[in-house]
């Protein structure tokens, strides 16, 4: 699709970081309600690993040159499915928001061919309030592929200590400084999660790259049953603008599971959240997920955002070329 008169796009770089915050800002507020972006976000996402800007990114600009858009492209594994995203200033930058997404799927097209393979699948978020943006996704062929709610729940009510954990499980802080550590609840985690379809395995010295040392260590736990762990937690900092705990993952060993070690690792973040001051605790549930009833989730106070709603649409790229 070809871009109105007087408009244009270039690539994007770090001096720009301002400028597409206040784009991603204004796209927040009109989809969720707030801004759920920052600067430091804004950074890391043009600074990702397998993120090129001056091949993956562009900005939208209007005829006074404002940015008024700004499409990236997200893999952070670097193997299967691509995510694009397309921020549009909803009062100012609808005009450019779809001929932004054509040239990320030639993009898209482009990185299949370089990894050698046939097609990519390639996702894009919509939010409720987003019926235009929709209608383009459905236009260009993608079909839904998975919707995500956010849950929420707020901390001030909770007991003074966190619950006894069911019977011979035992909860504990992850030891950071410890690899064997480490690897254990890298091994549960991807363990737990290998029976979810959209599932992407990292072996562990690339799981642990990506997470780096910044972590607050101290929120992620374990759950052992006689010494041996079978459920982990991890946890984010990604809400704490919010005065939130986030839990970013969960998992319980398949064997495991339906005896109260999920809802005692939640509760135990939940605690641990409370105590630095969070007045809130959420996460993102996958409701294709079968491993991740809602059940679970409500039966320790956390409730569904009807406004957080994200359904995914996908669609399949053949590779250029």
């Amino acid at each position: 699709m070809s871009l109105p008169v007087g408009w244009s796009v270039r690539r994007p770089t770090l001096d720009d970081v301002p400028s597409i915050l206040a784009v991603v800002h204004a796209a927040d507020t009109y989809a969720i309600g707030y801004p759920d972006f920052d600067a430091d976000d804004v950074q890391a996402a043009l600074t990702a690993p397998y993120v090129d800007p001056t091949r993956d990114c562009w900005l939208g600009l209007d005829p006074l040159g404002t940015v008024v858009a700004w499409a990236t492209v997200e893999n952070p594994t670097g193997v299967g499915r691509e995510s694009v995203d397309v921020f549009a200033d909803p009062a100012a930058g609808r005009a450019v928001q779809v001929p932004l997404l054509d040239r990320q799927l030639a993009r898209v097209a482009e990185r299949a061919a370089e990894r050698g393979l046939p097609a990519l699948t390639v996702r894009c978020a919509a939010y409720p309030p987003e019926h235009q943006w929709r209608a383009a996704l459905l236009d260009r062929g993608f079909t839904h592929a998975k919707r995500y709610v956010r849950m929420r729940r707020p901390l001030a009510d909770l007991p003074a200590e966190p619950p006894v954990p069911p019977a011979e499980v035992t909860i504990r802080q992850v030891r950071p400084d410890d690899e064997a550590d480490l690897r254990a609840f890298h091994r549960v985690y991807d363990t737990a999660f290998r029976d979810i379809a959209d599932y992407e395995p990292l072996p562990y010295e690339r799981w642990r790259a990506r997470i780096g040392d910044g972590s607050a260590w101290d929120e992620w736990f374990f759950a052992e049953s006689d010494g041996a762990p079978v459920g982990v937690l991890q946890s984010s900092d990604q809400a704490l603008d919010r005065g939130e705990g986030f839990v970013k993952n969960l998992a319980v060993l398949p064997g495991e599971r339906k005896r109260g070690v999920g809802a005692a690792l939640l509760l135990w973040a939940f605690h641990r959240y409370a105590a630095k001051g969070r007045a809130f605790a959420g996460l993102g549930v996958d409701l294709a997920n079968p491993t991740a009833p809602l059940p679970l989730y409500r039966s320790v106070g956390l409730r569904e955002e009807r406004t957080r709603t994200i359904d995914l649409y996908e669609l399949v790229v053949p590779a250029a070329g």
